[in-house]
């Protein structure tokens, strides 16, 4: 079966983008989300993430995987999502480029 792509969109949410608003809770829930992307990349389901670097940064993840509801389930269960600092949206993805 061929893997499906999709984007999930992360933004902090409003009273985080003030870089002060920051505790120790939030810097190890950014740690554990950081982790949680890297074991998906060594798993072959994430194939890039990253974030802008504005002063409102909009983060993505791009995922293969074998179905929505899996891509729905990681989203989910992203600790940035799941503790409620970041908020995410998903699309259909299709990569079209990349550079080798």
């Amino acid at each position: 079966m061929e893997k499906l792509q999709f984007l999930y969109q992360l933004k902090l949410i409003p009273s985080l983008l003030d870089q002060a608003n920051w505790t120790e809770k939030e810097n190890s829930i950014v740690q554990q989300h950081f982790e949680v992307l890297q074991n998906l990349q060594e798993e072959g389901r994430l194939l890039l993430a990253g974030r802008t670097l504005n002063l409102d940064p909009i983060g993505i993840v791009i995922l293969e995987v074998d179905t929505e509801e899996e891509a729905i389930e990681l989203m989910h269960n992203d600790p940035a999502v799941k503790e409620g600092i970041m908020e995410a949206q998903l699309f259909p993805y299709r990569v079209a480029l990349y550079k080798k």
